[in-house]
């Protein structure tokens, strides 16, 4: 509370001598000053009310505006990616591998002779909260004559696919097509007139590694500048989920041209993974900020998906990977060596500075527990594997990508909560 105010010689008061108040106009003063000082604060309070609201912030109003396509909020103080795995056999799996027609050979593992179907039974269960069911016929009807789509790696392709499946199940037969062109798969549900698409661009930027198909380089180069040569396609997208992570991880540093991959000779500079990185996160931030109405559309990135290439890593025996694993890791603070933090800080810098707002999916640590759902030997192999391999299947064991239904389902939950519960 302010200090109850005083009289002086230099103030008004009925105290004063030289002229004299009448004693009605002392007694309402004395009132006054009693009051004023009794509720001064209170007073100063709502004055301060009445004055002009302060101008709210870009940052702010961004985090106070609706996100298109919201339909409620998170839970207070809930963080959907930190939680556990919660064996599920009532709700888990979403889709049957052989009922959706669209899961390619490399990731169908009960079609390859995987014996257990363990990993299919798990459900994320995040810490204090719970995620809300997939509702495949609200996410059609949300992209009613619209396009979703995936860009990036192969990982992303997985996504891409999981996402088909789980909702090519509400849709009747000769309702739904799929058609490859180059770099770009399209899924169409017709009834709905809307597509869910994945295009091929590991790096985001041009790249030697870009052809669909073959993109298997030994010496990879980016392009600086160069995310217009693959952009073109995703404009007019609503709904785009970028990736890219694993392409970049050479353990070298990384070739970034400056000139044409048509030149004869390729001028070019080498910066560290970490630098290399931040550049294509800038530029897929500032095509988003082009392209992208926040308005209307929704921009999002998964981070980096975990390899389980080595078994030393979560206390198994030496010399071995994924191969052969049906329990996953318990340890709720591991966190493998292959997902590397320094990358994870660039992609914070980077998105922390965003105009356009991208809802992060931060798949990397409950990812990370999962070394019994990667498709392992059990995947159709582009080469047969040779006597040594058969001898030896640790040496071909595929510890990147994941059964399809499994993990990348998980995303997809992730990815549905924060789309309509942002």
């Amino acid at each position: 509370m302010k200090p109850p105010i005083t009289a002086s010689s230099s103030s008004p008061s009925c105290v004063l001598r030289k002229a004299p108040l009448p004693p009605y106009l002392c007694s309402s003063l004395a009132f006054i000053l009693f009051f004023v000082a009794l509720y001064g604060e209170n007073l100063w309070m709502f004055s301060q009310q009445l004055q002009p609201t302060r101008p709210v912030s870009r940052t702010e109003k961004k985090r106070n505006e609706a996100l298109p396509f919201a339909i409620g909020k998170a839970e207070e103080g809930c963080d959907i990616f930190r939680g556990r795995w919660v064996r599920d056999e009532s709700t888990r799996p979403h889709y049957e591998e052989s009922q959706c027609q669209y899961i390619q050979p490399q990731l169908t593992c009960q079609a390859h002779g995987r014996p257990d179907k363990e990993y299919q039974f798990w459900r994320w269960q995040p810490y204090g909260c719970s995620l809300p069911s997939f509702n495949a016929t609200l996410m059609l009807e949300t992209l009613r004559g619209k396009r979703m789509m995936f860009v990036g790696d192969s990982l992303n392709r997985g996504q891409f696919v999981s996402m088909v499946c789980l909702l090519q199940t509400v849709i009747p037969e000769g309702a739904k097509s799929m058609e490859t062109f180059g770099s770009l798969t399209i899924f169409t549900a017709k009834d709905y007139n809307a597509t869910i698409e994945f295009y091929w661009a590991p790096f985001l930027l041009e790249s030697n590694s870009d052809n669909a198909i073959v993109h298997r380089v030994p010496d990879r180069m980016v392009r600086k500048g160069s995310i217009n040569k693959h952009g073109r396609h995703w404009r007019g997208v609503d709904i785009i989920v970028f990736n890219t992570y694993l392409w970049w991880m050479t353990g070298m540093k990384m070739k970034v041209m400056r000139g044409s991959f048509d030149d004869e000779v390729k001028d070019f500079v080498e910066l560290s993974t970490e630098d290399a990185y931040r550049m294509a996160m800038k530029s897929m931030v500032r095509w988003a900020q082009k392209n992208m109405d926040p308005k209307k559309t929704r921009v999002f990135f998964v981070t980096m998906s975990p390899l389980h290439t080595k078994s030393v890593e979560w206390g198994g025996a030496p010399g071995g990977n994924c191969y052969n694993e049906t329990a996953m890791i318990e340890d709720p603070n591991y966190w493998g060596p292959d997902c590397s933090k320094s990358i994870m800080r660039v992609i914070g810098e980077v998105l922390g500075k965003t105009e356009v707002p991208v809802t992060l999916l931060n798949i990397t640590q409950l990812s990370s527990y999962r070394k019994d759902a990667h498709t392992s030997i059990h995947k159709k192999q582009w080469n047969r594997p040779t006597p040594e391999q058969l001898a030896n299947p640790v040496s071909y064991a595929d510890c990147v990508h994941w059964c399809l239904p499994g993990l990348p389902d998980a995303w997809n939950e992730l990815l549905f909560t924060k789309l309509f519960h942002p």
